[in-house]
């Protein structure tokens, strides 16, 4: 399988990780429940595909954002003894 383009990637960026997760859920419980033709499911795994990269990257942020902090607090703390 083909990786997802950037600009598909890009143009995915405005979804919050709340809709990514939604809208994968959704595709799963299509497949799962054979809601899609043989035709759709080329298109809905490279769709599932996007939305899992725009995730894995929401998240590596979030984490690297939230040990920023962490890090910051652990300094002001350490400044205080």
């Amino acid at each position: 399988m083909k990786a997802p383009s950037q600009k598909s990637i890009k143009m995915s960026k405005n979804q919050t990780y709340r809709q990514a997760i939604d809208e994968l859920e959704a595709i799963v419980n299509e497949i799962e429940n054979e809601e899609i033709s043989v035709d759709e499911l080329s298109e809905k795994v490279k769709r599932a595909s996007q939305l899992i990269v725009l995730c894995k990257t929401k998240l590596t942020k979030t984490e690297e954002e939230v040990s920023k902090v962490l890090e910051e607090m652990k300094k002001v703390e350490n400044e205080k003894e």
